[in-house]
């Protein structure tokens, strides 16, 4: 199904206020927050998720340094600039979460949410130094559409470093880290929590798939016409909706 028939199949985002949609990136994030902590995409203090605040959009909500992707709450959330300062939130910033995203949405306009973390299998398959194969149809989302920052200088706390992440990104909904772990991107916050969680089972499948033997390789014109389905920033934002349902209902107070 191409892009065009899928706007015409599922429902897309609504449109909404400024102060709506502030509120509807928080608890987006916020229910991000709590999945990463359920699939265990936690690694102690390391990890965020960012979202573009929707009026001051040289700003981000991010998670507080150090606290527990499952107690994360939209009134937790930190509005930081982009030199660094928290105006809203009175916790600490991950410092290399500022000096990734700040320099991620700055050169993407387009990227309403960015999403990372030391995931086990993103982690192991960037010690690789490899990229994604086109073996099965969900890894096709990233097919042509993802890149390798194949470097690893340590914590990544300095802002240059993050251009070169940055730049490394290009137009891409995602990026391996090597020795590092995994980062995507959305248009949407919901894309960009979606492109994670699906990459990092991807990277699971790709591992298990070779450790077990040969692999078959989709053919190119197969795996351009599936990311054409199943990978662009519309069938993010719906695959999704259902993870999000899930996650209001067991766990309500995450919009506190």
């Amino acid at each position: 199904m191409t892009d065009e028939r899928i706007a015409r199949t599922i429902p897309v985002p609504p449109e909404r206020s400024l102060d709506e949609e502030r509120a509807h990136r928080k608890r987006i994030l916020a229910a991000g927050f709590r999945l990463f902590g359920k699939f265990g995409f936690e690694e102690g203090a390391a990890g965020h998720i960012t979202a573009r605040d929707p009026e001051l959009t040289d700003h981000f909500w991010v998670n507080p340094f150090g606290m527990p992707f499952a107690h994360i709450r939209m009134s937790d959330l930190l509005l930081v600039s982009h030199d660094g300062t928290v105006v809203e939130g009175d916790r600490p910033v991950n410092a290399a979460a500022f000096a990734i995203h700040s320099q991620v949405h700055q050169a993407r306009p387009d990227a309403t949410g960015a999403a990372h973390s030391h995931s086990v299998h993103g982690k192991a398959l960037s010690a690789l130094g490899t990229r994604l194969e086109p073996i099965t149809q969900d890894v096709c989302a990233f097919y042509e559409d993802h890149a390798l920052f194949d470097d690893y200088t340590g914590v990544v706390l300095d802002v240059e470093e993050g251009k070169r992440i940055a730049h490394a990104l290009g137009r891409h909904k995602a990026i391996i880290l090597r020795n590092h772990g995994l980062l995507t991107v959305g248009t949407t916050v919901e894309a960009a929590i979606w492109w994670f969680i699906t990459m990092e089972r991807s990277c699971q499948a790709q591992l298990l798939a070779k450790a077990a033997g040969r692999v078959v390789h989709i053919e190119p014109e197969q795996a351009r016409l599936t990311h054409g389905q199943v990978g662009s920033e519309l069938a993010g934002w719906f695959q999704f909706q259902g993870l999000l349902e899930k996650v209001l209902r067991e766990q309500p107070d995450l919009q506190d």
